[in-house]
């Protein structure tokens, strides 16, 4: 991992994928390549989708597709930190189970995904959901 002009920070992951982020123009940087903020909402789309698939697993759900979005605003006095975030999302399969949905999803928020533990400490996380059929 290297610091690039102060703001830049580029580097790898365990994978070998290469990422890149740089502070907002505001900050002082060029906005190459993810902000901070934006990757802590990635991961919080990737954690709890992990989760959900899992949980669904053993609790015999056949989830054929799953869809994540995430939006959150910045706080207005600090644009380091996001304030009420909402996560919607979009399930495909057979015979999906809204009240098995909601609970698996309150799983992975509450107990499983380390992004959302750690977000909701400083955010208000809401969620949603819909199911289409295959």
């Amino acid at each position: 991992m290297t610091w690039q002009d102060g703001f830049k920070f580029s580097g790898q992951t365990l994978f070998g994928h290469e990422i890149s982020t740089d502070a907002s123009v505001k900050g002082g940087g060029q906005e190459e390549g993810y902000q901070p903020l934006e990757l802590l909402l990635f991961s919080l789309a990737g954690c709890t989708g992990i989760d959900v698939i899992l949980i669904a697993k053993k609790m015999r759900l056949k989830i054929s597709d799953l869809s994540i979005k995430i939006k959150a605003d910045q706080r207005e006095e600090s644009p380091r930190a996001f304030t009420n975030g909402h996560i919607e999302y979009a399930f495909k399969g057979e015979n999906l189970d809204p009240v098995k949905l909601e609970r698996i999803i309150q799983l992975s928020e509450e107990k499983y995904c380390s992004a959302s533990a750690t977000l909701a400490g400083v955010m208000k996380i809401s969620h949603s959901f819909t199911i289409n059929g295959e």
